[in-house]
């Protein structure tokens, strides 16, 4: 018997039922038990004494899958390859991006490229179909001048993507030129110029350098290829290589083009 006259329950005892109606005690029971259970670095099993690790959860976050930006070009005495594989640099440069070479399809017999004394082509790069365009999320087309345009070559291969252009599949996917010339009036600007008609029918959106790479688009101490349009080599009689200048403009197109289309991905 308690001092104040009335039965002290034990502690130590539970309520005979977890429903108990009218009593809040046994609410609070009823939450105490049914609450989650901590998680803690070991849980002991009272009755074998072992020690089984927790259990956790990790989250995971998905990593997307990197951008694609495909170089395709057209080079029979290696000018445009060389500003494309630099230009594949600059892309990689930007995190998320990736870059892919192909070739278009050459048009010319194979005696006529013996008789043009072109080299051979490096089997390393694959010639690319107008279908796999699909694939790519920007690209950059780099192509000789035939007389201010495009040669015959990348115009064969334009001309082959009818199907992409009747279902509008490449439609708002970034594009840019590059390309080469003999001389310094062979069409540095015109070329790229005149290429836009195929971007325009396909509803691309054509990306020019503009004056973005800087003081190198202003040195006059030097022969150089290039302009606002994108880079460019000058091939003279074909014994002329790239210079760093032009190489550098090259990387630098790729690396700008990368960001644009990681800019245009985000949501």
């Amino acid at each position: 018997m308690g001092k104040g006259g009335g039965c002290v329950p034990s502690k130590k005892k539970k309520p005979s039922s977890l429903a108990t109606t009218g009593d809040d005690h046994g609410t609070e029971y009823e939450d105490a038990v049914n609450a989650p259970l901590p998680i803690e670095d070991e849980q002991t099993t009272a009755t074998t004494g072992t020690t089984t690790p927790a259990i956790t959860t990790t989250a995971t976050t998905a990593i997307p899958p990197p951008l694609k930006i495909f170089v395709v070009f057209y080079s029979m005495y290696g000018h445009v390859e060389s500003l494309a594989r630099r230009m594949k640099k600059g892309v990689e440069g930007v995190e998320g991006v990736e870059a892919r070479l192909y070739r278009v399809p050459e048009t010319l017999s194979e005696e006529v490229v013996e008789q043009m004394k072109a080299p051979g082509k490096d089997t390393e790069v694959p010639e690319i179909t107008a279908g796999e365009l699909a694939e790519a999320d920007g690209f950059l087309f780099g192509f000789p001048t035939r007389y201010g345009c495009m040669a015959a070559q990348m115009k064969a291969f334009f001309d082959s993507t009818g199907q992409l252009w009747k279902e509008q599949t490449l439609a708002g996917k970034p594009a840019g030129f590059f390309v080469s010339t003999g001389t310094q009036g062979g069409g540095q600007e015109t070329t790229a110029w005149t290429a836009i008609t195929q971007l325009v029918h396909h509803g691309m959106l054509f990306v020019p350098i503009g004056y973005t790479f800087g003081a190198g688009m202003f040195k006059m101490d030097s022969i150089r290829g290039g302009s606002p349009y994108g880079a460019g080599v000058f091939a003279g009689d074909g014994s002329r290589e790239a210079t760093e200048t032009e190489l550098a403009l090259a990387e630098h197109q790729g690396n700008y083009m990368a960001t644009i289309v990681k800019r245009l991905a985000q949501p």
